[in-house]
């Protein structure tokens, strides 16, 4: 049984390449810098997941944490200090030497796939070419827009304690929302496909939604109204920063919210529509899971809306 290894395993896109993983049958290492990533979580088989530590900014910790996996899934921290083609090219480098079958790389967000300014996404263009100089046979997914992001402590309180969808994407943004857990299908399924050995790929959930489309789905699964209340992508920065709490330090605090404000000013307004997906593209390269994605109506109704449950702000 072939040993997948999970980067960054105590955070959201983690903890669903972990689940799927051990769903598909295979061996699974969490890789963290926490003694107990789970802790609190809910995910069956945990107890037979091997855990290593491992610190991104300390290349001298990659080889005990790597070596022994047939496969490395990587995720880069929203709140991590490096370059994320540093820390990419480096995880590779280390892959390499160890003979790793397959790095998967999700970067979180849409991959440049035509010209014009690129903005802050040119970092994940920088990083595929890092990972394919690293040496290690590798595969990148672009996830653009996480369905998951609804649950978390900048989103939830105000859709379940006010009625309120609070986002920054103007009314009439498209996009593609997916579940982290379908990110993560994709990730398995490209692990035995050659053909993505050296390719990557922009994906998205299989129904492009507006603002007021995903408010209607919140009212329906919720039993009440639900409005979408856009904000400012300066105010959903600094509500980003109030979720983190003390796991983000103070100096960090301004540039940060001021980052994602231009962020989201960028997805509001450019051509090239970073959250839209060409799905029939997907489901080529994927014939497999065309109809196996869910989307927001299936997978909204499946979640704990609740303030109990074990969520982390970021990862």
């Amino acid at each position: 049984m072939a040993l997948v290894t999970v980067i960054g395993a105590s955070g959201r896109q983690g903890m669903a390449q972990v689940r799927q993983a051990l769903k598909a049958g295979y061996r699974v290492r969490a890789i963290s810098r926490q003694a107990e990533p789970f802790a609190g979580a809910r995910i069956e088989g945990v107890e037979d997941i091997e855990i290593r530590l491992m610190d991104l900014y300390d290349v001298s910790s990659y080889r005990k944490a790597l070596e022994g996996s047939d496969y490395v899934f990587y995720t880069h921290p929203l709140q991590a200090r490096a370059d994320r083609a540093v820390v990419v090219g480096d995880v590779g480098k280390c892959a390499a030497e160890l003979g790793v079958k397959r790095v998967v790389w999700n970067t979180s967000s849409w991959i440049p796939d035509k010209p014009g300014d690129a903005f802050t996404y040119a970092g994940n263009t920088a990083g595929i070419n890092a990972l394919w100089r690293s040496g290690v046979p590798g595969t990148v997914f672009g996830s653009v827009l996480f369905m998951d992001n609804l649950l978390t402590d900048w989103a939830r309180p105000f859709i379940v304690n006010e009625g309120r969808y609070v986002y920054p994407h103007n009314p009439e943004l498209e996009a593609n929302w997916i579940s982290l857990d379908d990110v993560a299908k994709f990730m398995l399924a490209s692990l035995e496909r050659p053909d993505m050995e050296g390719a990557w790929l922009n994906i998205g959930g299989p129904k492009r939604m507006r603002g007021p489309e995903v408010a209607q789905v919140l009212s329906d699964i919720l039993s009440k109204p639900i409005k979408y209340d856009p904000c400012t992508p300066r105010e959903f920065g600094d509500y980003l920063v109030r979720a983190a709490g003390d796991d983000m330090p103070e100096e960090m605090r301004a540039d940060f919210a001021a980052g994602i404000a231009a962020f989201y000013e960028y997805n509001n307004t450019s051509p090239t529509k970073p959250f839209a997906v060409d799905m029939d593209h997907v489901y080529e390269r994927f014939p497999e899971l065309e109809g196996k994605l869910e989307d927001m109506a299936e997978w909204a109704p499946k979640q704990h809306w609740g303030d109990s449950n074990f969520r982390p702000a970021f990862g």
